[in-house]
């Protein structure tokens, strides 16, 4: 198992290779696989960009979040430009139907909210949002409604875990209950809790994925 001191240097490393983070003021520390995140950054881009370059260090169990956006008057946008650039963004994704997403802004803050057939939908207008300037965090409450008559069919998810490279050769439990799959196990990393969760939401009639997969420490 990694000392604090080891996993707290991985974490740092992993920060400094993304050219996203350049020059970015972020302090870390790791107790017991449990890192947290401090400092601030001019971009909420960059905020997730770190949380997400530490949960997929190896070893890391949990990541405390508590980066601040700060902007500055090239960054800063009211909430009505933001607004507005978000309706013209949409408009180019071809994968988020604009006309069933809606955004609130709020003190730099994007309230989403609406109901999508597929959860890469949700996603993709998330993703959409993060790289605009201006925005500090966002709040997605767009709901999953499927269309599909189909039940779940569990034995589709298994074989589509299984053949996943990264994850393929995990002991990853699927239950189905409903419209709802739920994720037991244990995994080494929080990348690849993530790609347990993309991969059950591709099936069709999916409403609700509970990722309850363990992250183990690293040995």
């Amino acid at each position: 198992m990694k000392t604090n001191e080891e996993l707290e240097k991985k974490v740092i490393d992993a920060l400094n290779w993304e050219p996203l983070l350049l020059g970015a003021e972020i302090g870390v520390l790791v107790i017991d696989g449990i890192v947290t995140l401090t400092g601030s950054v001019n971009s909420y881009a960059k905020k997730e960009e770190a949380e997400k370059a530490a949960k997929n260090v190896l070893g890391v169990k949990a990541v405390v979040e508590k980066i601040e956006v700060v902007l500055n008057d090239r960054t800063h946008k009211s909430d009505n430009e933001i607004a507005q650039e978000i309706i013209n963004t949409f408009k180019w994704h071809w994968d988020i139907p604009s006309e069933r997403v809606q955004a609130r802004v709020e003190n730099g803050w994007v309230y989403l909210s609406g109901s999508l057939e597929w959860n890469y939908q949700k996603e993709a207008a998330k993703k959409a949002v993060r790289v605009l300037i201006g925005v500090k965090g966002i709040v997605n409450n767009i709901m999953i409604i499927s269309l599909s008559k189909d039940r779940i069919n569990k034995k589709d998810i298994e074989d589509a875990i299984e053949r996943n490279r990264i994850i393929g050769n995990t002991a990853i439990t699927v239950e189905v209950l409903d419209n709802a799959v739920t994720l037991k196990g244990n995994v080494e990393s929080w990348f690849e809790k993530n790609e347990a969760s993309r991969i059950a939401w591709k099936a069709p009639g999916v409403l609700e994925v509970k990722n309850n997969l363990q992250v183990a420490l690293d040995q």
